[in-house]
């Protein structure tokens, strides 16, 4: 273990599988290709549920800054957060090219949420929480960075024989849309599991939907169906 990230919850083989990916996050053909696809599901997801304009938002995971960016279009004012230092690296470099305000830090969840406990009104964590040592710690982070009021946003992957087949099979061996080892399936978390992980933290669900993938046409889709990839919101209490 890295003596720089044995405090930390992440691992070193994921920041150097992240790191690997950095120089071409942003080819839409690339290796993050599945990424780019998502994206603007993702994004419709959080700006149907909060008003973006305006509003502090902080990306957790932020990588090459695919979702920061697009938040930051819609008018948020983004702190997107990584400790993946050639990732955030590359999302600064992008900023040139978009002409956008992103406030990128390599930064764990841990220490924003003691550095601003409350200070944002929306916070997004996409495609992290699976890859984490600790998820229900990465959870309670992330309910203490969200203020009273304000809406914590997380997708992930469910633990299935579905989403083993789809998101490791199909998509790592079979269809080599992502590196082979990108994603480990006792690490996929249910549905009930993250709920519970929110509840404990003191957030209350709101919102739980899937996530249908056509890697064959590259488009994306909310469904009912939660067995593979799926989103939830929660949001914190105002008292």
């Amino acid at each position: 273990m890295n003596p720089n990230t044995e405090h930390l919850n992440v691992a070193d083989d994921e920041l150097a599988r992240f790191a690997s990916l950095a120089s071409s996050w942003w080819d839409p053909e690339g290796a993050s290709r599945p990424l780019h696809d998502l994206n603007p599901l993702r994004f419709d997801y959080v700006a149907q549920r909060c008003q973006l304009a305006g509003a502090k938002v902080v990306d957790v995971g932020c990588g090459g800054g695919l979702l920061s960016e697009a938040l930051a279009r819609a008018g948020a004012r983004v702190c997107g957060i990584d400790l993946g230092r050639e990732v955030i690296d590359i999302a600064k470099l992008h900023l040139h090219e978009s002409e956008l305000t992103v406030d990128y830090r390599v930064q764990s969840s841990a220490e924003l949420a003691e550095l601003e406990p409350g200070a944002f009104d929306a916070v997004c964590c996409m495609e992290l929480i699976e890859h984490v040592p600790e998820p229900d710690a990465l959870v309670r982070d992330l309910a203490r960075l969200v203020r009273p009021g304000g809406r914590v946003f997380i997708s992930t992957i469910n633990r299935t024989p579905a989403a083993f087949a789809a998101a490791i099979l199909g998509a790592e061996y079979v269809g080599k849309l992502l590196p082979p080892g990108t994603h480990h399936y006792a690490k996929f978390i249910r549905p009930s599991e993250l709920s519970r992980m929110l509840r404990h933290a003191g957030l209350e669900l709101e919102n739980l939907s899937g996530m249908g993938y056509n890697p064959l046409t590259h488009k994306a889709w909310l469904t009912r169906q939660v067995g593979i990839n799926y989103l939830m919101c929660a949001q914190r209490p105002l008292a």
